[in-house]
């Protein structure tokens, strides 16, 4: 019989599921992390709870937080089971469970973030990490910091009453500083190349809309360490509930995962760090090898297939890997026109990458959504397709296979699959993209006139005539047409 998940009932839990070796009483907080969706509970998270489990790193237990109304009922969730959870490895060749207990509290979600902002004042705070989407930045469409949000514009306002992560974060600082107690790392692990700096770019931006002295003494005394994460962690729905519970476990928030795993970081933690790399993560004073190679072929290769696949109909990563014309699109474009634009790393090469990739993303027991995937495509295209584009440009290199990756995702945005049933709106911005996909059924180079997409990318002539091409065809005789042709070139 299952067993509800707490900190109670883990002896009782099968003999088969790894749970702690260390007591809760045993830890300390060290870490306030905002954003506690399945991919920090299934990445860092776990990273943490394996070196506890070595009996390293106890003081270093994390405080989740989150600033959306939302995330009260995921800290409901946790809550209710002591912030443990399972974590459930996909491996085609057998399924395992794990219970982590890496996580020892979670803030009260405020509109105004005063129990987050208390939180980060605590002396013992030494990094707050953050997993708030690659869209979650506040960018402008040439990738700096966007002053004129609204959000920012109220947080720039009103500093001891923030509504962002961010602000609460500069709050915090600031308090910090005051009573001399001294900065923490500001770490992003989301899906951005440079995101550290990326990070860097917004704290310091709004905190100079209010306070330049503040934020002239964060740029200076807090370190912003950029990093390449990397698991497969599917959504949680019914599906995952009850296979948690076939492994006899009640937990009302489970994480599915792949059987990989990467974490490469840079160095550079201004208040101390956890001996991350004895769990398996790498240190390096240069992470971008390793974020181009994960960005350009793994993220963007989930763009490459997530369109066609739901244009065709197609619910899963793995399905579209089934389908024969849009994997052997994904190899082609990803050998030939991304791979040229990718540096090899220490012990993998471009092409060696791709491989895995294709072992990866083709595994049945990862039930990866098509629509997770190509959800808010106005932030992954721009962060992991259209960079590999301007490189192609400024080499002179083909492009015509990602010119038809961008055709594709046009088509998807249009709203309506090839067999005439509905895509529900799929981006924070599905509205705009949806008109001008509509204006580029009769016009294709509509679609190209974004410019916080594309830049001057649409003034090129090489790729706009592809795209025009791609898009027309694609519209007259159908997406794996459309494909098959480039196959066949």
């Amino acid at each position: 019989m299952a067993k509800p998940l707490t900190l109670a009932t883990l002896p009782d839990l099968a003999s088969d599921i790894r749970v702690p070796s260390y007591k809760r009483e045993d830890l300390s907080p060290g870490i306030v992390h905002i954003g506690l969706g399945n991919f920090h509970r299934g990445h860092q998270a776990w990273y943490l709870h394996r070196l506890m489990d070595i009996g390293l790193a106890h003081d270093w237990g994390i405080i989740g937080a989150g600033v959306r109304a939302a995330d009260t009922a995921q800290r409901e969730r946790l809550q209710a089971q002591d912030y443990l959870s399972t974590l459930i490895e996909l491996d085609p060749k057998g399924k395992s469970a794990e219970i982590t207990g890496s996580m020892i509290g979670f803030v009260p979600v405020e509109p105004d973030n005063a129990a987050l902002i208390a939180q980060m004042v605590e002396p013992a705070i030494r990094i707050v990490a953050l997993t708030v989407t690659e869209g979650g930045y506040y960018q402008n469409g040439a990738g700096g910091f966007d002053a004129n949000h609204a959000d920012m514009v109220h947080d720039a306002a009103h500093p001891a009453t923030p509504l962002t992560a961010f602000g609460a974060m500069i709050a915090a600082l600031k308090a910090r500083r005051d009573a001399g107690h001294g900065p923490f790392t500001c770490q992003s692990c989301d899906n951005l190349q440079a995101n550290g700096a990326i990070l860097r770019q917004t704290v310091l931006g709004l905190a100079g809309m209010s306070d330049p002295d503040l934020a002239e003494w964060i740029g200076a005394q807090c370190s912003f360490p950029n990093a390449m994460v990397d698991c497969i962690v599917p959504a949680t729905g019914p599906a995952e509930l009850a296979l948690a519970r076939d492994f006899g476990v009640i937990d009302m928030a489970p994480v599915t995962h792949e059987n990989f795993r990467q974490w490469v970081i840079e160095d550079n933690f201004c208040a101390g760090r956890p001996d991350w790399d004895r769990a398996g993560a790498t240190f390096t004073d240069d992470v971008h090898p390793f974020e181009a190679m994960k960005l350009r072929l793994l993220n963007a290769g989930h763009q490459i297939i997530a369109n066609p696949g739901e244009i065709l109909g197609i619910e899963t990563i793995s399905g579209c890997m089934a389908h024969p014309i849009i994997r052997d699109f994904l190899r082609k474009v990803s050998l030939t026109e991304s791979a040229p634009h990718v540096d090899a790393v220490p012990g993998m090469t471009p092409a060696t990458y791709i491989d895995l990739i294709d072992d990866r993303f083709s595994n049945p027991e990862i039930r990866d959504t098509v629509r997770r995937v190509a959800f808010d495509g106005s932030s992954r295209h721009p962060g992991f397709v259209i960079p590999i584009l301007r490189d192609a440009v400024a080499a002179g290199a083909t492009m015509d296979g990602l010119a038809l990756v961008e055709a594709l995702w046009a088509r998807m945005c249009e709203g309506t699959r090839e067999d005439g049933s509905q895509i529900a709106p799929n981006d924070p911005y599905w509205s705009d993209l949806q008109a001008a996909a509509q204006a580029a059924t009769l016009r294709p180079h509509a679609w190209l006139e974004q410019e916080h997409l594309y830049g001057d990318l649409a003034r090129n002539a090489g790729f706009a005539k592809a795209f025009d091409r791609w898009l027309a065809m694609i519209w007259a005789d159908g997406a794996e047409a459309a494909m098959q042709r480039y196959l066949a070139a």
